[in-house]
């Protein structure tokens, strides 16, 4: 408890906000007591509403240009080697925020040895101009979350298009096909395993090799509902399903979330990728 008070403490003294708070993580004990916490940039209010998300929504504040550099500062504090950023959506700005991700990880690789996964928005409208931006300080994991099949995007994703995410999963890993393209989905929402099959063919064609599978938990009675809770054997089986469809790597479990474990899912994806490219001894 002390160890998460720290953290905690930390963050805030920064001014600095996590998706683990904002979005009520059933994990964030588990990972501020090992010093591990996914920044959540760009401010804690969204210019969407999903249903499912606990996260504020109205007319966000301005960007702080401090806020890298205070991100460098909290991670360098906290000794950490692998950070995951992520954002709320940021439909005022012209590139949807791409050049604040583009400045926090400029940022934090002035720090020896830090690796970085960038968890974006899908950049509604601005795909190019994005990932332009993005790729001009490369992160070392791309992720960006389908979260669920298309035809609950219209009740769980209001303001998101599934085609549109699909799209912007392709162009980063046709334009930069060397950084592992990530992506999550979460389970209970009202989807069949069929579907998530589907969808987990049509993430692979899309160019995405790291994937996570969760529960959906829902953060009040005034979020959606949860429609099932996916046994632990289907979790298992999803899993399966991945290896065999060509991923690097699935985390699939109820308390999966799309950055838990980042550090050994990048860790396990890039094993795997360096034994597959490993030529054979002459």
């Amino acid at each position: 408890r002390q160890t998460i008070k720290e953290v905690k403490n930390l963050l805030a003294s920064n001014i600095l906000s996590t998706v683990c708070e904002q979005a009520c993580c059933p994990n964030l004990g588990e990972c501020f007591n090992n010093k591990r916490a996914t920044f959540l940039i760009m401010g804690n209010v969204c210019t969407r509403r999903c249903p499912f998300c606990d996260i504020a929504h109205g007319y966000p504040d301005p960007l702080d240009p401090d806020e890298p550099k205070r991100l460098a500062e909290a991670v360098k504090a906290l000794k950490l080697k692998y950070v995951v950023i992520t954002s709320v959506d940021r439909d005022d700005r012209k590139d949807g925020g791409a050049s604040h991700f583009a400045e926090c990880v400029q940022e934090l690789k002035k720090q020896e040895g830090v690796k970085v996964e960038i968890l974006v928005p899908d950049f509604r409208g601005r795909v190019e101009r994005a990932i332009d931006e993005l790729l001009s300080a490369p992160p070392d994991v791309f992720n960006h979350n389908i979260e669920t099949v298309p035809r609950l995007y219209k009740e769980a994703r209001p303001g998101g298009n599934y085609t549109h995410s699909l799209n912007l999963l392709r162009t980063w890993s046709e334009r930069s096909p060397s950084i592992p393209t990530k992506s999550g989905i979460m389970g209970g929402l009202g989807e069949t395993d069929e579907e998530v099959l589907e969808v987990m063919k049509d993430l692979r064609e899309f160019g995405v090799s790291m994937l996570t599978i969760g529960q959906y938990l829902a953060p009040s009675k005034y979020h959606i509902p949860v429609k099932r809770y996916v046994s632990p054997e289907t979790f298992s089986w999803f899993a399966e399903k991945a290896k065999e469809m060509g991923f690097l790597s699935c985390f699939s479990g109820p308390l999966i979330r799309s950055s838990y474990s980042a550090l050994e899912q990048a860790q396990e994806a890039s094993s795997l990728l360096s034994k597959k490219t490993e030529r054979p001894q002459n």
